[in-house]
């Protein structure tokens, strides 16, 4: 929702999901925790991992720091389009969207993407940010992304971007879990505004086991509760 999915709109943390998520390059143990707001080029065909920030939350071993990975495999081409968000963590940027907060993500010729990210706030209108999204790294895995929606011309300053992780995807890009390698930002997204129970709490127990704090969680209003899965 992809993003800083990623939905602050300005400052550093106005760099993906709905200006979701900024700073630096792969975050390292020693880097203070880097603001994230959703892709481009092969992956590796490997977990990923990023320097292991302090684990807060369920999920961790007595006594050991574990990293937080990103996945495989993501094929950009079939994940962009629209995210809606479900759930989040509080983030400072987002805090006058009230709901409908969606991403849209298109690939460029170029490889990388155009990010779009929207809310309305509580008085109805409504908030749209646009920016770019890329590789994290050169070499690297399309499941950790940077986006910025700075202006162009400082796309050179690190500070502007900000990580977009994939760390969880459905088999069939229904849902997915967007989160920063410092475990300061999360976002549950989906296809559509709610998300099936048992999706949900997949998501939900990858962030934990993660390290993620998932009780900081607050659902989008329009997400409502959990809706019942109506396949087969």
């Amino acid at each position: 929702m992809l993003a800083r999915l990623g939905l602050g709109f300005t400052g550093p943390a106005a760099a993906l999901m709905l200006a979701f998520l900024a700073p630096a390059g792969c975050a390292q143990s020693a880097a203070p925790p880097s603001p994230p707001p959703s892709p481009i080029a092969a992956d590796s065909a490997r977990l990923t991992e990023a320097g292991g920030m302090g684990v807060t939350a369920a999920g961790a071993q007595e006594g050991t720091v574990k990293s937080v990975q990103s996945v495989a495999t993501v094929d950009l081409v079939h994940y962009a389009g629209r995210w809606y968000e479900v759930a989040r963590f509080p983030n400072r940027f987002q805090t006058d969207c009230a709901r409908e907060t969606t991403a849209d993500y298109t690939v460029r010729p170029d490889g990388e993407l155009d990010v779009i990210n929207t809310c309305l706030r509580a008085d109805g209108g409504r908030k749209q940010a646009k920016g770019r999204a890329r590789l994290a790294r050169r070499d690297g895995p399309a499941s950790q992304l940077k986006v910025r929606f700075a202006p162009g011309f400082l796309s050179w300053l690190s500070l502007v971007w900000g990580d977009y992780w994939i760390l969880d995807l459905t088999d069939d890009y229904g849902a997915a879990l967007v989160g920063s390698p410092d475990r300061q930002y999360l976002w549950l997204l989906a296809r559509t505004p709610a998300l099936d129970p048992e999706s949900y709490a997949r998501l939900t127990a990858t962030a934990a086991a993660q390290g993620f704090d998932v009780g900081r969680l607050v659902r989008s209003p329009e997400a409502g509760a959990v809706r019942r899965s109506t396949g087969p």
